[in-house]
C-alpha cells in the first residue's frame, strides 16, 4: 500500500486532536504536518501528552499555520480543522499549489453566499469557491468525493440530523413542513477555548438550549433536507448542551405523509442504509456512550400512530461522525482507499 503524506492544520483544537488520534494508527498515512499558531516550535507531546511515545506522533512539532508549512512538508492532502472564517485563507493557495483539501469548518458547506452572510454575518471570503466545494456526507455524496479537490465536512449536529431523515425526504414519507429537530450536545461540541459558559462549575448538573432560534448549523441542515426533498425545507432545531464531554443525540419529529406505515420507513431506511458500514439501525433506543470514540452512528424510527407523526432518534460521537471520522471517510475515498481503514 502506498502511503499518503498528510497535514493537519490546526491540530491543537478538539477536532485536531481526534483527527490526529486516528491517523495516528492509520497504515495507509504517514502524518508529515501538524500546525498550530498558538503552539508553534513546540513538541506535539508536550501539547498534547495522550501522544508521548506514539510511534508516529510522538516526534512531530508544531510548525506554524502557514500554506508553506503545509505545502513544504510534501502533503498530497491537507485537514483543515480551523474556525469558520480562517479556512478560506488556505484554501485556494493549497489547492493551487495541487494539495486536496478536507475543510472541517463551515466556510465551503453553503451553496449560497448570501446563506453565509445571513447566519455568519459575514460576507463569505471566497464565494466563488463555493460551487467548486462537495458537502462531505460520504452515505450520500460519496462518488462525488472520490474525485472532488475540496470537501466541506458536515457539522456535527447536521450529520445527527440529515442521516435520518434525507431517505424519507426522498421517497415522500414524510411532510416537507413541521419537522422539529432537538439535538444534545457534550461540552467538546464548543470546541477547546476559555469561556466562562463551558467551565466545568457551568455545564456540570445541568441542561440548557442555546444559539435558538437559528444556530449557524441550521443553514446547512436546511439546505441538505432541500435538496433531498426537492423544495425549500425549513426546520425548528433546538440545541443542548449536556453535561458529556463528548456525543450527540437528536430526537426529531416530523409528520407522517399519508399512507406511511413503520414497514415503509424501515424499508427505506434500510435501502438507504442497509449496507453502509458506519450506520446502525437499531431496534431499541440509541444510546449516546454505544458510539463514543467510534464513527458509527446509531439509529431507529417509530410511527406514533396516534399522531400520525414520524420519530427518528439518532446517536453519534461529535468528535468522530461529526467530525475527524467523517473527514476522514472522506479522506480514505478521495485516495482510493477501503472507505473503513483506520476506523474499524
Amino acid at each position: 500500500m502506498n502511503v499518503a503524506k498528510i497535514a493537519v492544520v490546526g491540530a491543537s483544537g478538539y477536532s485536531g486532536e481526534e483527527l490526529l488520534r486516528l491517523l495516528g494508527g492509520h497504515p495507509g498515512v504517514e502524518i508529515v504536518c501538524v500546525t498550530s499558531r498558538q503552539h508553534r516550535g513546540k513538541p506535539l507531546a508536550e501539547v498534547q501528552p495522550a501522544f508521548h511515545s506514539h510511534l508516529q506522533l510522538g516526534g512531530l512539532h508544531f510548525s506554524d499555520a502557514t500554506v508553506g508549512a503545509v505545502t513544504g512538508s510534501g502533503a498530497v492532502l491537507a485537514f483543515l480543522a480551523l474556525p469558520h472564517g480562517l479556512a478560506a485563507e488556505f484554501v485556494q493557495p493549497l489547492l493551487a499549489a495541487g494539495v486536496r483539501v478536507v475543510d472541517l469548518s463551515a466556510d465551503f458547506r453553503l451553496r449560497d453566499p448570501g446563506v453565509y452572510k445571513e447566519f455568519y454575518g459575514e460576507e463569505h471570503p471566497a464565494p466563488e469557491m463555493l460551487e467548486t466545494s462537495i458537502y462531505g456526507l460520504p452515505e450520500v455524496y460519496r462518488e462525488k468525493i472520490r474525485t472532488a479537490r475540496l470537501i466541506a465536512s458536515p457539522g456535527c449536529y447536521p450529520t445527527s440530523i440529515l442521516l435520518p431523515l434525507i431517505p424519507l425526504l426522498r421517497e415522500k414519507l414524510v411532510e416537507p413542513v413541521g419537522i422539529v429537530a432537538n439535538s444534545m450536545s457534550g461540552v467538546t461540541g464548543a470546541g477547546r477555548k476559555a469561556d466562562v459558559a463551558y467551565l466545568f462549575a457551568e455545564c456540570n448538573e445541568s441542561v440548557r438550549a442555546y444559539g435558538l432560534p437559528r444556530h449557524r448549523h441550521l443553514s446547512e441542515i436546511e439546505q441538505e433536507l432541500s435538496i433531498a426533498a426537492g423544495e425549500k425545507i425549513h426546520v425548528c432545531f433546538h440545541p443542548h448542551l449536556i453535561p458529556v464531554n463528548r456525543g450527540i443525540h437528536t430526537a426529531i419529529s416530523a409528520r407522517a405523509a399519508h399512507g406511511t406505515t413503520e414497514a415503509m420507513l424501515r424499508d427505506a431506511l434500510e435501502a438507504a442504509y442497509g449496507s453502509e458500514p458506519f450506520i446502525r439501525l437499531i431496534p431499541g433506543f440509541p444510546d449516546v456512550k454505544h458510539v463514543t470514540r467510534s464513527n458509527f452512528l446509531d439509529l431507529t424510527w417509530r410511527l406514533d400512530s396516534r399522531t400520525q407523526t414520524v420519530v427518528l432518534l439518532s446517536a453519534e460521537d461529535n468528535l468522530v461522525k461529526g467530525a475527524g471520522g467523517q473527514a476522514i471517510q472522506s479522506m480514505n475515498l478521495m485516495l482510493g482507499l477501503p472507505e473503513t481503514l483506520g476506523l474499524l
